[in-house]
């Protein structure tokens, strides 16, 4: 009877933490698509308000041809995100929660008004339809991430391989080749390497919850490198698909 008894405690204690950190684990990851969700609406409205204002589009291209010449302030713009995305890569692991933050939120403001051209590329109408379809593919790829019992680890390390030398393949063809059946074959890869992305992504965030938790800074700062994460991915999803199916003005 004795032993009986310690067995239901031990079983009893071994749940009480399991649901624990399961409670906990919900929590966080709550905690880090709040922050993603917050982003984004901060990088659409700065991106809406820049992207439909005679004032700041006069200072950003010039209307030639029935096109857009961009001056050399339009460069400066699209290039700004990469300031605090810097400052975050090689500095995160001695930021405090607090210095977290203000790179996470500065990146969303400066990422806002370097997408402001696709209110002149596309219609307001597609520009909706496609984040909704963005929406519902990194829904879909998350909730398998954080559910999926297989390990993704191999998968997302060759995405990510894969990413780089699509972007710099990108680079290269709006710079130099500007080739249109080459540029939507990359849209189409960047959709694919992405929505996997996104699925490795939300599994390494549940793994590493169990690494910081009960340590309250180490855990805050965690849910900001996730959020950036996740926002960075889908922001790449979204562009990538807009370059698909958005509707040209």
């Amino acid at each position: 009877m004795a032993d009986y008894t310690k067995l239901n405690t031990q079983g009893a204690t071994t749940t009480a933490t399991a649901v624990g950190y399961d409670a906990g684990l919900r929590s966080y990851m709550v905690r880090i698509y709040k922050y993603m969700c917050v982003a984004l609406v901060l990088t659409g409205g700065i991106a809406f308000f820049a992207g439909t204002s005679p004032e700041f589009l006069s200072m950003m291209v010039t209307q030639v041809d029935g096109g857009y010449k961009p001056s050399g302030l339009f460069y400066l713009v699209a290039l700004a995100p990469l300031a605090p995305w810097a400052v975050y890569f090689f500095n995160h692991g001695r930021l405090s929660y607090q210095a977290t933050h203000a790179v996470f939120w500065s990146y969303a403001a400066l990422m806002g008004l370097s997408l402001f051209s696709i209110f002149l590329l596309y219609t307001g109408e597609s520009i909706t339809r496609v984040f909704f379809i963005t929406s519902a593919v990194f829904g879909g790829m998350a909730l398998y991430g954080y559910t999926t019992k297989r390990d993704l680890t191999s998968i997302g390390n060759f995405l990510i391989m894969g990413m780089w030398g699509v972007f710099i393949a990108l680079l290269v063809n709006t710079f130099l080749l500007k080739s249109g059946p080459l540029d939507y074959a990359l849209s189409i890869l960047m959709v694919v390497i992405f929505t996997g992305i996104t699925a490795y992504i939300n599994q390494q965030l549940k793994q590493a919850y169990y690494q910081v938790s009960g340590n309250t800074d180490a855990e805050g700062k965690a849910a900001v490198f996730g959020a950036m994460t996740l926002y960075i991915t889908f922001i790449n999803l979204f562009v990538s698909l807009l370059r698909l199916f958005g509707d040209r003005r």
